[in-house]
C-alpha cells in the first residue's frame, strides 16, 4: 500500500514513532507499575567481590565501597533509571564535646557534578573521621511497641532489610557508632538513623548529629539565584520524626531537613555556586545532651521516597503507601462523636446514643467537664465508672487534655532566650515539658489512663518545639537542649500509648512517633458560617487535605451545637429540622473516610434522625474497606458545578467508589469522564449507581470510564466500582 502523500514521510515516521511509545508506556505502565501491580518486589543486600554492598528492591538501589573508610556511591532510581547521586559526601558528622567529626566518606573527588568509580582507586579516607569496622543484616522491625484496640484497615507489617554500619574513633574508647540503613519491600523507601552506645568510662556531650548528608543531582540550573528560592529536586521526597509547628502538613512541620549549598561544586551553573544540592538532616537547635556510660542514643530517623513522576496525585499515592508501611495504625479509624458534657448523665445518654447508632467511639470534648490532670481518688473512680459503662456497651471512650497554649506559672512556663522571663513560645506563653509541672503532667496523664482504661487522648497544643532557657528546671539543663529533651519527652508518652493501643489525635505531625490522626486542615471560624457554605468548604478541605494523607490520617469538623459564634443556620440543632443538611454533611465525610468531629450532646433528637444517622453508618460501614482505602481527585468544589472524588483500591472487591456533589439548586445531568487506571482496571468495569445492580461498561486506552450521571440540586450521588 502506498503512503499517504498528503503529508511529508518524516511527519508519517514520526507519527508512527509516537504511536509506538505511547503504546509501549501504556503496556509498562499496565504490568509493570508499582503503586498498582501487586507485584512483589522485595528488598535484598548483596556483597560483590570488589568491596561493594549493595542494597536493592527493584526500585531503587543504593550502593557503598569499602575503602580505606566507607562511602556511599550510588543511589540509583531504578523507576527511571536515574542516578540521584552526584558526588561522594561522608555518610554523618557529628559533634561530640565541642568537636566536629565525619563519619565515613572518601576524599579527592575533584570534579563533583558526577561521579565515576574508576575514581575510587585514587580517593582516601581520613583518620580524624569515625572509622568503619563491620556491617550487620538483619530485618526492619518497628521502633517501639504498637497494639491495635479500634477498626483498621492495615493488613500486614511492612517488611524489608536492615543493615548497621559500625564505626569507631580512638579519641572516644568504648564508644560505638553505628548507621542504620532500612530499606523496604515493594517501596522506593530508605530509611536512615545514627545511634550511640557509650560502653566507656566517661560521659560525651552529643553537641549536635547529622544523620544524613546526600550531595544530590540539582533540580534547576539556574544562573542566578539564591539556595532557599531555587527549586529543590523533585525526584527526593525526604520526611523525618522531627516534626512540629502546628501546621497538620508534613512539610511545613518539618524542622530537621535542610538544603544547601555546595562551594565544593564550582563546575554548576550557578555563578554564586549556590544551587540547593547537598541535603542534610539535623535539628537546627542541637541536640545538647550528655551521654553517660551505659546510655544509648538515636537520632533522628530519616526517610526517602525516591518520586518516579511530577505527577502530584501520582506522588501522593507513594507518600501515602509510604505511611500505610511506617505508620500503619493511622489506618485505624473508629466511629467516634464529641459530647459536650457538664454532667455525667450527659455522658452516660452520649454512650447509649452511639451504641444505637452503630458508633464506635465516644470523645468528651474540650469545654466539657473532665480533668485527666485530677487524680484523686474520687476523680479517677467517676471515670472509671464511665469508662467501664462504655465498655459494657461496646463502646470505647476518650478526653480532651489541653497542654501548649496555656501558661502555668513563671516557674514552669517557658524562659525565652531573649528576655529571661516567660514569653516568646510558640503560642505565647506556654508550659515548658521538662519542667516540674510539665514532668507532672505527664505521670498524671499516664496515671488516669491506667486507672481509668480510657482509650482514646486528644491532646490539644503538644510540644510544638518550643525552646526553654531556664537553667532550673529538672528535665533539661538550658537553653542547648531544652528542645531535644521536651521532644523525646513529648514522643516517649505517645509511644507509650500507641504501646496500650490508646488511639491519640494530636494537632502536630507526630505520626512517626505514634499518633492516629490529625485536623485535615481548616479555620475554625468557618463553622461558624452558614450550613450552605459549610458543606462546600469541608468539600474543599477534603479534597485539599488528602493529597499526602490517607483518609484515616485527617478528621473533620461538624458543629451539632455553636462553635466559634454563629448564628442559627450555622449549627444542626435541633437536629430534626435539619435533617437534609446533617445527612449530606455525614455523606460528605463519611464519604471521604474521613471521621469529623460531631460536637454537641447528641447524635439523634427525634426518630427520624436516628433513622437517618443508623443508614449513613450502616451505608459507611457497607462499604468501609473502599472507603478508607486511598481518594484521586476528581473536581474541586468551587459552588458552580458538580465536584468530587474517588476512592480507589486495586486490591479489594469493590476497585472504586466515587463521590459525586452538586452545589447547585438545579438537576445536573453530565457525562463525566472517570480516570480508572489507579484501580487496575484497563479495559472493562462493572458499575453500580447507589447499589442499584451492576452495569458493564467498556473503558478507553488510558482506563477511562464515561459514564451518564444524575446529580440531583444541593445533593449528591454515589457510584461503586468493580
Amino acid at each position: 500500500m502506498m503512503p499517504n502523500l498528503k503529508y511529508p514521510i518524516y511527519l508519517i515516521f514520526i507519527s508512527f514513532l509516537v504511536t509506538l511509545t505511547q503504546s509501549c508506556n501504556t503496556v509498562k505502565h499496565e504490568t509493570e507499575d508499582w503503586l498498582i501491580d501487586g507485584k512483589l518486589r522485595k528488598s535484598e543486600v548483596r556483597i560483590t567481590d570488589n568491596q561493594e554492598i549493595q542494597i536493592s528492591n527493584g526500585l531503587i538501589q543504593r550502593t557503598f565501597f569499602i575503602g580505606t573508610n566507607l562511602a556511599c556511591t550510588d543511589f540509583t532510581n531504578l523507576m527511571t533509571e536515574t542516578q540521584m547521586l552526584r558526588t561522594v559526601m561522608p555518610e554523618a558528622s557529628i559533634t561530640l564535646n565541642g568537636k566536629t567529626y565525619n563519619v565515613g566518606g572518601l576524599y579527592g573527588q575533584k570534579e563533583r557534578a558526577y561521579f565515576k568509580k574508576e575514581w575510587l582507586k585514587d580517593m582516601q579516607g581520613s583518620s580524624d573521621d569515625f572509622q568503619y569496622q563491620s556491617m550487620v543484616q538483619s530485618e526492619i522491625t518497628f521502633h517501639f511497641p504498637t497494639n491495635t484496640n479500634f477498626w483498621t484497615s492495615h493488613k500486614k507489617d511492612a517488611s524489608g532489610k536492615k543493615v548497621t554500619f559500625n564505626y569507631a574513633h580512638p579519641a572516644f574508647r568504648g564508644l560505638t557508632l553505628s548507621i542504620h540503613y532500612e530499606i523496604f519491600d515493594n517501596l522506593p523507601l530508605i530509611g536512615k538513623y545514627l545511634t550511640l552506645e557509650n560502653n566507656g568510662a566517661s560521659p560525651v556531650e552529643i553537641n549536635q548529629v547529622v544523620n544524613e548528608i546526600l550531595a544530590v543531582v540539582e533540580e534547576e540550573s539556574a544562573v542566578v539565584g539564591s539556595t532557599d528560592k531555587m527549586k529543590k529536586p523533585h525526584h527526593l521526597y525526604v520526611e523525618n520524626n522531627f516534626a512540629f509547628n502546628n501546621a497538620m502538613h508534613a512539610e511545613l512541620s518539618s524542622q530537621a531537613t535542610h538544603w544547601k549549598a555546595d562551594p565544593f561544586y564550582t563546575s554548576q551553573v550557578n555563578y554564586d555556586l549556590l544551587t540547593p544540592s547537598i541535603m542534610k538532616v539535623y535539628p537546627d537547635e542541637g541536640v545538647g545532651i550528655k551521654l553517660n556510660p551505659g546510655e544509648n542514643f538515636k537520632s533522628i530517623r530519616t526517610y526517602e521516597l525516591v518520586l518516579d513522576s511530577y505527577d502530584r496525585e501520582r506522588n501522593g499515592l507513594a507518600r501515602r503507601k509510604m505511611y500505610r508501611a511506617l505508620a500503619p495504625w493511622v489506618l485505624q479509624n473508629p466511629i467516634f462523636m464529641h459530647v459536650v458534657s457538664k454532667t455525667d448523665e450527659e455522658v452516660i445518654n452520649a454512650i447509649d446514643q452511639c451504641v444505637a447508632t452503630g458508633y464506635e467511639a465516644l470523645i468528651l470534648s474540650f469545654g466539657s467537664h473532665i480533668n485527666m490532670e485530677d487524680t484523686s481518688e474520687e476523680n479517677i473512680k467517676r471515670w472509671k465508672a464511665l469508662a467501664d459503662y462504655a465498655h459494657e456497651k461496646g463502646v470505647k471512650i476518650g478526653g480532651y487534655s489541653l497542654f501548649s497554649s496555656r501558661t502555668i506559672s513563671p516557674e514552669h512556663d517557658v524562659i525565652s532566650r531573649l528576655t529571661g522571663k516567660p514569653g516568646g513560645a510558640f503560642f505565647g506563653n506556654a508550659p515548658c515539658l521538662a519542667s516540674q509541672w510539665g514532668l507532672d503532667y505527664l505521670d498524671k496523664l499516664k496515671y488516669f489512663f491506667e486507672k481509668t482504661g480510657f482509650d482514646i487522648f486528644e491532646n490539644d497544643g503538644p510540644y510544638p518545639g518550643d525552646v526553654c532557657a531556664s537553667t532550673s528546671h529538672p528535665g533539661h539543663e538550658g537553653l542547648h537542649d531544652s528542645q531535644w529533651v521536651q521532644f523525646q519527652l513529648q514522643k516517649e508518652l505517645y509511644q507509650w500509648m500507641n504501646a496500650r493501643g490508646i488511639y491519640i489525635n494530636a494537632p502536630d505531625w507526630y505520626f512517626l512517633d505514634g499518633t492516629h490522626k490529625i485536623a485535615l486542615g481548616y479555620r475554625e471560624v468557618n463553622f461558624s458560617l452558614p450550613r450552605e457554605q459549610q458543606k462546600i468548604l469541608n468539600r474543599q478541605n477534603i479534597f485539599d487535605g488528602t493529597w499526602e494523607k490517607t483518609p484515616s490520617m485527617g478528621w473533620g469538623f461538624v458543629p451539632l451545637t455553636a462553635y466559634h459564634g454563629g448564628g442559627k443556620d450555622a449549627v444542626l440543632e435541633p437536629l430534626s429540622e435539619h435533617l437534609e443538611d446533617y445527612k449530606q454533611l455525614m455523606m460528605q465525610y463519611y464519604g471521604a473516610g474521613v471521621q469529623a468531629c460531631y460536637r454537641g450532646p447528641r447524635l439523634y433528637d427525634t426518630e427520624e434522625t436516628k433513622e437517618m444517622v443508623v443508614s449513613v453508618i450502616e451505608w459507611y460501614k457497607k462499604y468501609r474497606d473502599i472507603l478508607n482505602a486511598d481518594i484521586i481527585r476528581l473536581r474541586r468544589a468551587d459552588g458552580r458545578d458538580w465536584d468530587g472524588w474517588m476512592h480507589v483500591d486495586p486490591k479489594g472487591k469493590e476497585k472504586a467508589l466515587v463521590m459525586l456533589f452538586n452545589p447547585t439548586d438545579r438537576k445536573l445531568e453530565k457525562n463525566l469522564t472517570i480516570p480508572l487506571y489507579y484501580t487496575g482496571l484497563h479495559t472493562k468495569a462493572e458499575v453500580s449507581v447507589e447499589g442499584k445492580g451492576f452495569k458493564n461498561y467498556p473503558l478507553n486506552k488510558k482506563s477511562e470510564l464515561s459514564i451518564e450521571v444524575n446529580i440531583p440540586p444541593d445533593g449528591y450521588t454515589w457510584l461503586v466500582i468493580e
